[in-house]
């Protein structure tokens, strides 16, 4: 094993992760980070996949990655510029072909193309010319046999167009009744929503106030990476986690051991949990640095300093208000 592979493999053990945790992270298949753990370079595709994949295995952990290449450039293999093969071609260049040739064959070139253009164009006109000849003819036996029934036509259709006219009238009329009734509607239902969307808001916050100022959060005891807590004095047990700076390992169990969620927290994520109805839950974080706690809309401290403890496991103790 390198001096590398030892520096990642530490400080993804102090993080949490497993490589499992670092494969869905990354990407990259379980066995590469292995190999790059120890030091195993052949098991890649190439020099050029081992650099990039050291580069995606720090930035996962959070390490500065320019850093690293640095301090670890002897153990990091360098990429280099592949020969390209030789490409064979039987085909004569420009320079071989005599210049007199040059203007006779490209005209040869072209004139298949322009014949068949030429064709298409004179097709195109005997066709037009024979479709404008059959639509006058068509026309003129058409005028000869209307004409008689012109003047009844053109009564019929004056009365028909009154006739339209009005009904188009009182359609309008009935369009625009109904849009403001349909616009008053929704102006109503509108008004009611945001009515009853206040007072949610106001008694939400008036239970909060009336929580907060009864909600007690002390510290029973600490020992290792692990802190137990006592929530007292209410009646909710809602917990808030989000991750500001790095994404991060979060397990959050009941007492009883069930699992509330157990996957990574994305950076800028936020995970809330209802735990009124249990006694007891159990918060362990991974990568702690960055990640923020609150209890009932609270913000509470978390019990280690982050950057001397990187993982820290919470216990918090619930008894509502009521049963007290």
């Amino acid at each position: 094993m390198t001096e590398l592979g030892q520096r990642l493999r530490q400080e993804r053990e102090n993080k949490g992760l497993s490589l499992e945790d670092l494969q869905k992270l990354t990407k990259i298949q379980k066995r590469y980070l292995l190999g790059i753990e120890e030091g195993n370079y052949e098991v890649m595709p190439g020099k050029f996949y081992v650099r990039a994949f050291i580069k995606q295995y720090c930035e996962a952990i959070g390490l500065d990655t320019d850093a690293i290449f640095e301090e670890y450039k002897s153990d990091i293999p360098s990429t280099q510029t592949e020969d390209m093969p030789q490409q064979l071609s039987r085909v004569r260049s420009r320079k071989e072909i005599p210049q007199h040739t040059k203007g006779v064959s490209k005209a040869y070139d072209y004139l298949p193309t322009v014949l068949v253009v030429a064709g298409v164009v004179v097709v195109g006109i005997i066709i037009w010319v024979i479709a404008q000849n059959i639509v006058s003819d068509k026309n003129k036996e058409q005028a000869n046999q209307e004409a008689p029934n012109s003047e009844v036509q053109q009564s019929n259709t004056q009365e028909e167009t009154n006739e339209t006219t009005a009904k188009n009238d009182n359609s309008k009329s009935e369009d625009e009744q109904s849009a403001a009734d349909k616009k008053e509607q929704e102006k109503e239902k509108a008004e009611k929503e945001k009515a009853a969307k206040e007072k949610a808001e106001k008694e939400k916050a008036e239970k909060e106030k009336k929580d907060s100022g009864k909600q007690e959060y002390k510290e029973v005891q600490k020992t290792g990476r692990s802190a137990t807590y006592a929530l007292s004095g209410t009646d909710a047990f809602n917990l808030e986690v989000t991750s500001t700076q790095a994404d991060t390992w979060l397990d959050v169990k009941n007492g009883k051991g069930n699992a509330f969620f157990s996957s990574i927290l994305k950076k800028g994520e936020t995970k809330e949990f209802d735990l009124t109805k249990e006694t007891e839950a159990r918060v362990n974080i991974g990568y702690s640095p960055g990640v923020e706690l609150k209890v009932n809309g609270k913000a509470v401290d978390l019990p280690f300093d982050s950057s001397k403890q990187v993982r820290q496991v919470v216990t918090i103790q619930y008894q509502p208000a009521e049963a007290q």
